[in-house]
């Protein structure tokens, strides 16, 4: 198909991102919200719509959801209610799902992302609170749907953005900055990978300069940033398609197949009236006293910002570092609790920034799911200070701690690995590395002392790089200056 390259389009880009709460137990009853359990374990009445059953609000839904308000510069509705969303489907047992239409706990927020052209600010519509539905496990082989009521009624909230999206670098930009203020918060972990953040991409296309938008599609079934951005390329290269056809879109709910990297539509996009909203008669309102929320207002966390500025003025870390150390909550945690147990700050910040990035790549373990601790990581620090182990083993140490999070010092004893601290021994092998190197020898004579570093090479291999360096350069030094 020829596009006809005198229309330039502009993609237009809102979302609403559902975010499993960090509680011990569901919104409106006391089942486990542990991830991962046996089918239909975590389940009980309430939860799986036994007629008779009534709801009870989690308090700590309501306090997680009030503090993400909060954080995203949202007002906050000092009287708002539940209303059901009436929909058949085999993973909603009630038939309905509990939400918030009319009065939504949080409204008219922002946040604030970077972008090439510099800081921009996306409108946050409202965030409301409902339960989450049960799972559908598809079986191919025995042709049926089994369901999972485990995940029914784990507490939701959903942050519905405003359309100020224009590409898919902003919505990573937003996504981002959304999951790292959570995270802070402690609200919920935003683990993609576990569906405790999702998120739906509401997209359209117009010309530029056009002031109405184009009709919308929602794209379901975004597991990852990387399947969100290619998500939002597809659908606007397949709306500007129709478009260039002389084709209309069709408002409609698509699912996303990252594979085959392309959509198919799923059902025409219901609108509020679909649902048949109602109050839910067996909730009270919800009232948020003015008390209440400023104690919440004052047990906010120190977030990203504050962070990088404390730790470039109290541990005089660069700039870089700073950053780095606080782009999520875990690893500032273990950076800071590191520094807490007596590491060097600077050091601890080396290590984290340095092999635990490098071995998180190579692995693909992110940041959130590091194994090791922080007293761990502050031993081998200690252990490198006093010399009882030189760089190269505290390396060797640190990959297994990685994977394993071993003690180090019992991990360097039962191997053999400190340092060998015999000076007599090491001046016995020096001396023969100098014998057996007559080369190296006459060139570092000769001027040229890089040639030193083959000899304490040859020196760490004879000691089985059991050795200080330093110490190594130092007694070699001693030799060929003579």
């Amino acid at each position: 198909m020829v596009i006809d390259m005198a229309k330039q389009y502009e993609t237009v880009i809102g979302l609403e991102v559902h975010v499993e709460l960090a509680t011990k137990t569901k919104i409106f009853c006391g089942c486990s919200t542990a991830f991962g359990g046996a089918p239909n374990t975590h389940t009980c009445p309430v939860c799986t719509g036994m007629p008779g059953s009534l709801p009870v609000l989690n308090k700590k839904v309501l306090e997680y959801a009030v503090l993400v308000g909060l954080a995203t510069n949202c007002d906050i509705t000092k009287y708002c209610k539940f209303d059901r969303k009436n929909y058949f489907y085999p993973d909603n047992p009630q038939n309905y799902q509990i939400s918030q239409l009319y009065l939504p706990i949080c409204r008219n927020g922002y946040v604030e992302i970077e972008t090439p052209q510099g800081s921009k600010k996306i409108g946050i519509h409202e965030i409301h609170m409902e339960e989450d539905a049960g799972k559908l496990i598809h079986d191919d082989w025995e042709d049926v749907s089994l369901v999972d009521y485990n995940r029914s009624g784990v507490p939701l909230i959903e942050i519905v953005s405003e359309p100020d999206m224009r590409s898919a670098e902003e919505v990573i930009a937003y996504l981002e900055k959304l999951r790292m203020l959570i995270q802070y918060l402690g609200a919920s972990d935003c683990k993609l990978q576990e569906g405790s953040m999702r998120a739906d991409v509401n997209l359209s296309v117009r010309e530029v300069g056009a002031e109405e938008f184009g009709t919308r599609t929602e794209m379901k079934n975004l597991n990852s940033f990387k399947a969100i951005a290619r998500a939002i390329e597809g659908e606007k290269n397949r709306q500007i398609d129709l478009l260039e056809s002389g084709e209309k879109v069709v408002q409609e709910t698509r699912r996303w197949d990252d594979t085959k990297e392309e959509s198919y539509a799923m059902r025409s996009k219901e609108d509020a009236q679909d649902y048949r909203y109602f109050p839910d008669p067996d909730l009270t309102p919800v009232c948020v006293e003015e008390e209440w929320l400023l104690e919440l207002k004052n047990s906010m966390p120190e977030f990203r910002e504050e962070k990088e500025k404390r730790y470039v003025e109290e541990f005089g870390l660069p700039q870089y570092d700073a950053q780095i150390l606080t782009e999520t909550k875990q690893m500032a945690d273990l950076f800071e609790e590191t520094v807490s147990l007596g590491a060097d700050a600077k050091k601890a910040s080396n290590w984290l920034m340095g092999e635990t990035m490098r071995l998180s790549k190579e692995t693909g373990i992110d940041t959130d799911e590091l194994k090791f601790s922080a007293k761990h990581l502050a031993d081998l620090i200690k252990m490198v200070d006093k010399k009882e182990i030189n760089g190269s083993i505290a390396k060797e140490v640190f990959a297994v701690m990685f994977k394993e999070d071993c003690d180090p010092t019992v991990y360097v004893t039962e191997h053999g690995l400190k340092t060998e601290c015999d000076e007599g021994a090491l001046r016995n092998a020096i001396q023969e590395v100098i014998a057996n190197n007559e080369k190296c020898v006459a060139e570092y004579r000769g001027g040229k002392e890089k040639a030193i570093g083959a000899l304490v090479g040859q020196t760490m291999k004879a000691m089985q790089g059991k050795a200080d360096p330093s110490m190594i350069k130092t007694i070699l030094k001693e030799y060929l200056d003579q």
